[in-house]
């Protein structure tokens, strides 16, 4: 009888290679065959003896062995055991039968692998029948078919409706998954969940992070799955992960042995992950999975610094003097024991310690002075260092305001301010968290910039944030975030509020469209993002100087853009809202209308996206200074294509100006400005323009009249000087009004005379004014442009009233020679013309375009709208002035013929004709100069020819800027009792000083 003893070993070995700090672990089984009685000890401390091995040149350390069984073999009869902590493999347990940890009978000892390592595996499930209800029958069903699977320990069931269950499971060994699957998709029929514990290899760091370092995760499963995944848990709440800037993901790293690998590298890593992590690998009904706890060992992802005083005054001080200040160092709340080190000007000073806690926010608190010594720096750092030595410094800046410095005086809650310096408030109203910012130039203060968002758009911000990274990068997540966006863009805000909500809105769609460059979008987010777009055009976007401006509309078209390009659309036939709409074509030929604006391309073979944009391209920067953009926008993306030359056909209706010279263009997201390469026009008439291009950009088209102007810049110097030496003269006007009033103010007639001049040259001043500041008009709001829009119609039209009054008045005061005017009746009556008129044009002119939905003002001009032959609002400005200009021709001829017919028998009517002629000069001279100005301004909009056009522009712009100098010489300086009363002034003041000279040198002499 032949009797043979077979022990097997495991051994476990560490590789060390190249002499780094780094090591390989192995495992092996060493099986030893004897037919004499060997004892197991005596073989352990065999194989202890050496330590280290020589394997193929590579020196092998032997860290542990322990027995895995041992089989006796006499004759045909086998009796093996599997050693403490292990159990039958799966293929002995379904080959032979042998599934519990009893001695086995079978000849297993040729078997690859009989006795493995115990485990805990713990499996989860529900069923939900669909034919019947669970009963009693079912629970044993489902406990006889879990025994059959190798290393069943026990189980639990508990129902929880009356076709669903829920249970629990416990294994000490590797399930046999599709085994398992097989059992319960053969004896239950309806929907089976199964989730797995103790399958999945999960390797992660086994200490805390550092911060900002990049972590990685990895985990393994030794059988093939459909899908894989990784999740995070933190703060009681479930993320997914999907690749991003913080999370990328890795798929590839599958072996032979572990066919199923997903990895995760956390770059940069804060205190937003720190959580338990969880991957997990699918395959049909049953998910495996296995869990981590990642720890990071923190700094302060921002430290808010500010000061008590925010600015240093030290005007009244010496330079050895100092001022003593309160710093404050705030941070979210932290598990972190902090090392907080303050310095000042680089001088390490004293730890801060006991922060004081509020609203989950910790607050660190020091004194300092700083000298009031313009040699010395004005700054102070702060230091938070973690237990790994890691630090975070920020630094704050103190403004000094020293002796002689050019500063901004204190204005409510902002401080004195050096000049050049922008202060912050970190206060805002109730619902709004964020910042306010003011600045001092040239020594005055500027408007406040708010930066003070909505809690809710918070909330969006730091969602957006966190799916650009790689949490909940989902679409599910992208339609929550463009929901919230659409939310609050329909929320009432204020005019100061405006700009920080469409800024942070606008950062929003910009964040998302860089992460969706990674994460793919579904359609179903398309309605929730256009109509949140849309919004945003539909809304204010506050007082902000013209650059700011420029850059959130370009960032808002190329965000915009973007994600309608990485949007993956099936079957969506387009979406339609108040200021976008959005088309998609996947034909050979594509031709489609949006928003009256006809689009055509040939020959694609992909999926061509049309996006028409309404209320954007007077937000855009246009370098074309004298043309007028249309009020549409159409972006043509081309997904999947092949062509590499394409041309585009656009179909643009004609806008605002007739007989004009068009120009096609596309936007420049580079350059930020509009160009003409790669786009002309084919064909344009009174309604239509059609551009051609051969490339794939938004587009649009610009108008002009006459020749696309390339000398703009001169006619905008003419402007301003102009303008200037009008403003100047009638300031002079005034002054001398002032000084010769009471001298040349001698009759009723001078009276009425001087008062209208009084009252043309103060409305032509504040035109004027009006005027200049709209010169710029990108830079001012929409409200902003109505205002000083309704001002120039109304000054304007103030203006050509006070001279209808002086018309009138002259005619009455010649014609009815024997019943003059009297004052109280002219003070009536020309207060009524020349006040209430204006007001009530302008208004019913505002209220008949507000009833008929027409635009009252064109925004790229500030000015009266002109739509053609008696369409548009500058009619009521057109018909008012034409009505004065010829009534007071009529009345100018009346003048005339009564002055060359009458004369004035004595002295005191004597003056009145001198006064009458002087109110004749300027009623002919002013009539047509005022007059002509406006009717060549009104052939500008309907000539055709370009030479006459520019002309008339030069004629216009030369005429309109210096009429206040025309008033000034006419007006006053060509009257000949102006000229001497003002030179009697002038000589009377210096005549008295010489008198007064002479006095003191007289007296100095008599003295002596």
């Amino acid at each position: 009888m032949m009797c043979s003893r077979l022990f097997i070993f495991l051994l476990g070995a560490v590789h060390i290679y190249n002499q780094v700090f780094a090591a390989d672990i192995f495992t092996g089984t060493m099986t030893i065959e004897s037919n004499t009685t060997l004892d197991t000890q005596t073989i352990l401390s065999t194989l202890n003896q050496p330590k280290y091995l020589q394997v193929n040149n590579i020196i092998v350390t032997i860290l542990q062995n322990v027995p895995i069984a041992d089989c006796l073999i006499i004759g045909p009869t086998t009796n093996c055991s599997c050693s403490p902590g292990f159990t039958w493999s799966n293929e002995v347990c379904y080959s032979f039968q042998c599934c519990h940890e009893a001695p086995c009978s079978g000849n297993v000892s040729n078997m690859p692998e009989f006795c493995v390592a115990k485990v805990n595996v713990q499996i989860y499930g529900s069923i939900t029948l669909t034919q019947s209800n669970w009963t009693s029958n079912h629970s044993s069903t489902l406990q006889n078919l879990l025994a059959k699977i190798n290393a069943f320990q026990h189980m639990k069931v508990e129902p929880r409706e009356e076709k669903t269950t829920e249970f629990n499971a416990s294994f000490s060994v590797r399930l046999n998954t599709s085994k398992l699957q097989d059992y319960l998709k053969s004896n239950f029929i309806g929907n089976i969940y199964i989730y797995t514990s103790g399958m999945v290899t999960i390797v992660s760091p086994n200490t805390s992070v550092c911060y900002e370092s990049s972590p990685v995760l990895k985990c393994t499963f030794d059988e093939p799955t459909d899908s894989s995944g990784w999740t995070m848990v933190s703060d009681n709440q479930n993320f997914t992960l999907n690749s991003g800037t913080v999370v990328h993901l890795n798929n590839s790293c599958s072996t032979k042995s572990d066919p199923s690998c997903i990895q995760v590298t956390l770059v940069k890593v804060t205190d937003l992950w720190e959580g338990i992590y969880q991957c997990s690998f699918t395959r049909d009904i049953i998910t495996h999975f296995a869990t981590t706890q990642l720890s990071v060992v923190l700094l302060p992802d921002e430290v808010t610094m500010a000061s008590s005083p925010v600015t240093v005054d030290c005007l009244n001080l010496k330079a050895t003097d100092t001022v003593n200040i309160s710093v404050t160092a705030t941070i979210k709340q932290s598990r972190e024991n902090y090392k907080v080190m303050w310095s000042r000007n680089g001088e390490p000073q004293n730890q801060v310690s006991n922060p004081s806690q509020m609203d989950k926010l910790s607050m660190y608190n020091f004194t300092t002075y700083i000298s009031c010594n313009k040699s010395i720096d004005t700054y102070v750092t702060i230091t938070f260092q973690n237990p790994k030595g890691q630090n975070k410094t920020t630094q704050l800046n103190i403004p000094v305001i020293y002796e002689s410095s050019a500063y901004c005086g204190k204005d409510y809650e902002w401080p004195i301010t050096p000049n050049g310096v922008t202060v912050t408030n970190y206060t805002c109203e109730p619902g709004r968290e964020g910042y306010r910012t003011r600045s001092c130039i040239d020594s005055a203060w500027q408007d406040v910039v708010s930066f003070c968002v909505t809690k809710e758009l918070i909330v969006v911000s730091n969602q957006a944030e966190n799916f650009q990274k790689g949490l909940n990068a989902t679409s599910q997540m992208a339609v929550k975030i463009f929901e919230g966006l659409l939310n609050n863009s329909v929320l009432p805000s204020s005019s100061t509020n405006n700009f920080a909500d469409v800024d942070a809105s606008i950062k929003v769609l910009n964040v998302m469209a860089s992460a969706s460059t990674i994460t793919v979008l579904q359609q179903e987010v398309l309605p929730t993002f256009i109509n949140a777009a849309s919004n945003l055009l539909s809304n204010s976007w506050g007082l902000v100087n013209a650059s700011v401006l420029y850059n959130m509309s370009s960032t808002y078209i190329q965000s915009v853009e973007n994600l309608v390009k990485n949007i993956m659309v099936n079957n969506s036939t387009g979406v339609n809202s108040k200021n976008l709409e959005l088309q998609f074509c996947s034909s050979d030929d594509c031709n489609m209308s949006l928003s009256d604006i006809g689009l055509s391309i040939n020959g694609t073979n992909g999926t061509l996206k049309a996006l028409a944009v309404k209320n954007l391209t007077d937000k855009l920067n246009n370098n074309y200074k004298e043309m007028t953009p249309n009020s549409m926008l159409v972006s043509v993306t081309l997904n999947n294509s092949k062509d590499l030359s394409l041309e585009i056909m656009l179909d643009f209706p004609n806008e605002l100006l007739y007989n004009s010279t068009p120009l096609c263009v596309f936007w420049n997201t580079i350059d930020g400005n509009w160009s003409d390469n790669g786009c002309t026009v084919n064909g344009s008439d009174a309604n239509h323009t059609v551009c051609i291009c051969s490339h794939l950009t938004p587009f649009s088209v610009l108008m002009s009249k006459g020749k696309i102007p390339e000398n703009s810049g001169i006619l905008d110097v003419i402007t301003n000087v102009g303008l200037g030496v009008s403003i100047c003269s009638l300031l002079i006007f005034l002054i001398i009004e002032s000084l010769v009033w009471s001298a040349v103010v001698k009759t009723h007639l001078s009276h009425f005379r001087h008062t209208a001049m009084v009252n043309i040259a103060m409305f032509l001043l504040l035109a004027d004014c009006s005027f200049l500041a709209t010169t710029s008009p990108k830079i001012l709001s929409d409200n902003s442009c109505l205002l000083f829009t309704i001002c120039k119609h109304l000054f304007y039209l103030g203006m050509f009233c006070w001279m209808l009054c002086m018309s009138f008045m002259l005619v009455h005061q010649l014609i009815f020679v024997f019943s003059p005017l009297r004052k109280r009746v002219f003070i009536i009556f020309s207060s009524f013309v020349g006040y209430v008129c204006p007001i009530l044009i302008v208004g019913s002119t505002y209220a008949f375009c507000k009833y008929t939905k027409m635009d009252y003002y064109e925004r790229n001009s500030c000015w009266l709208v002109y739509k053609g032959l008696f369409k548009g609002s500058i009619y009521g400005f057109l018909v008012p002035v034409g009505t004065v200009v010829l009534t007071n021709i009529f009345c100018m001829m009346v003048v005339i013929l009564t002055l060359v017919k009458s004369a004035f028998p004595d002295g005191s009517m004597a003056d009145d004709k001198d006064t009458a002629k002087s109110i004749l000069k300027v009623v002919v001279c002013l009539t047509p100069v005022f007059g002509i100005t406006w009717v060549i301004g009104f052939a500008q909009l309907i000539l055709i020819d370009k030479n006459s056009l520019n002309l008339a522009k030069y004629s216009f712009t030369i005429l309109n800027s210096f009429q206040g100098l025309f008033i000034l010489l006419t007006g006053l300086l060509s009257e000949q009792r102006v000229r001497n009363e003002l030179y009697r002034v002038i000589r009377g003041k210096s005549r008295g000083k010489s008198d007064s000279m002479k006095n003191l040198i007289s007296s100095r002499a008599t003295e002596k």
